[in-house]
């Protein structure tokens, strides 16, 4: 792919419409998941161009949803950065019209004046912000602009984005359609490159090896030194890299909050302080169990999840050829693969999805149970493997049971060849068709 020609951001379509009714619309994401590339290729083209990057094909420029041209205002940049700390009220105050405020979670004081501006007039699209910190886990940022500023979630690229696909047929496949007998091949290694680069679009450009771990280590330190401290100060910066690395070993696991404080001499609340400060920034994410009602035998831990299967590698220090010969760990990061791929999918789907995992006490589990809505829930199982039995089913048949009538589908996604039915809403899948249209 040459430099000019970035990849699509699915996303863009909920970021322009979100434009055309709120004041105030935040992307917030990792850093450099892509948010200041997609906040310019929509508000902004002429500074891409400027900077010879070119504009992302398939996010149009904004036009008639938000006239007016759009500056840019990096928080990254050191002026910027100490006039907007220094006073608030006045950098708000000489903003122009139409602004976009880069890397916000560095400079919370302005999110009060950015109220007073906008309870003064409310013009759709006035405010695009970006920011590497979720504000919904930032205590006091989102109550402060409450009701007046929409949320757009930026991920790394996922699979579908980097093979230019446009339809949503597995999600829709799995609560709508079901899924016919379909031929393809097996991905063996590609699966495992696909995995170990992960979807940060830096990293996907470099070559893989050093130059692409060497980005990812850095990358975390910038997280590390910048987005993590900016929000909190911590007793033991280097811990929180060493948490991180013990949670990519971790990773699909059950959040266990002992086995992650075990190696460090800091208290358990502190540890927890430090997952939640790592959730923050969008580094690793805890999985909530599914529950239902009428079953009370379920199993109320969280899973944890890294935020990126290519960082988890360079974290592990293992690579595409690591991860064949390493079976157990391919199929830890397997299954974070594909949670990460169906939360990237869902991210721009119209029909709001929430994530779970299944777990009872007498053995039953599903790696990912989706809900769309409050009306349909689906279960994904995941497997390494090239085949697949009966037996594979048997958790997907224990979260039917607890579903009931709500229950649509069930999959088990490996790495095969066929797609096919098992019977009573039960599927195998091969793992390329989670982003392929077959």
């Amino acid at each position: 792919m040459s430099e000019t020609e970035l990849y699509p951001r699915r996303i863009a379509r909920h970021l322009i419409e979100s434009l055309e009714y709120s004041p105030v619309v935040l992307i917030h994401g990792p850093r450099q998941c892509g948010k200041t590339t997609l906040a310019q290729a929509v508000c902004a083209p002429e500074i891409l161009k400027s900077r010879k990057n070119g504009i992302t094909r398939g996010n149009p420029p904004l036009g008639k949803a938000a006239p007016g041209k759009y500056k840019y205002i990096g928080f990254d940049e050191e002026v910027s950065y100490h006039n907007a700390r220094t006073d608030p009220a006045g950098f708000v105050a000489g903003l122009p019209e139409r602004v976009i405020l880069d890397e916000v979670q560095r400079v919370p004081e302005i999110f009060p004046s950015i109220k007073t501006q906008v309870d003064r007039g409310r013009v759709p699209g006035r405010f695009l912000l970006t920011g590497s910190a979720n504000v919904l886990l930032v205590p006091g940022l989102r109550e402060s602009l409450a009701g007046r500023m929409q949320i757009v979630r930026l991920h790394p690229l996922a699979q579908s984005e980097l093979e230019r696909q446009t339809s949503h047929f597995f999600l829709d496949a799995l609560f709508k359609n079901g899924f016919k007998i379909r031929q393809t091949g097996r991905m063996g290694k590609e699966l495992c490159e696909r995995i170990a680069a992960g979807g940060y679009p830096e990293a996907v450009r470099r070559s893989s090896g050093r130059p692409r771990r060497e980005w990812y280590r850095s990358h975390v330190t910038t997280q590390m030194q910048r987005d993590a401290l900016d929000i909190r100060r911590v007793a033991s910066p280097g811990a929180l890299a060493e948490l991180l690395a013990l949670a990519a070993a971790e990773t699909s696991s059950l959040f266990n909050l002992s086995g992650l404080a075990a190696p460090f001499r800091l208290s358990r609340p502190t540890i927890d302080g430090y997952v939640g400060l790592l959730e923050t920034v969008f580094l690793v994410e805890r999985l909530p169990p599914w529950h239902s009602n009428s079953r009370k035998r379920l199993v109320k831990t969280p899973k944890i999840h890294i935020g990126d299967t290519g960082l988890a590698c360079a974290l592990l220090g293992v690579d595409a050829a690591g991860l064949e010969e390493d079976r157990p760990l391919l199929g830890q990061l397997l299954e974070t693969f594909v949670f990460q791929e169906l939360r990237r999918q869902a991210s721009w789907h119209d029909d709001h999805m929430s994530f779970h995992h299944y777990r009872d006490r007498d053995g039953g589990e599903v790696d990912i149970v989706i809900e769309r809505g409050t009306r349909a829930v689906a279960g994904v199982e995941v497997k390494a493997s090239g085949t697949v039995t009966r037996k594979d089913f048997r958790g997907l048949r224990r979260l039917r049971e607890a579903a009931g009538d709500r229950f649509t589908a069930g999959v088990v996604l490996y790495d095969g060849e066929t797609s096919g039915t098992f019977g009573d809403g039960m599927y195998a899948v091969p793992l390329r068709f989670l982003w392929q249209d077959p």
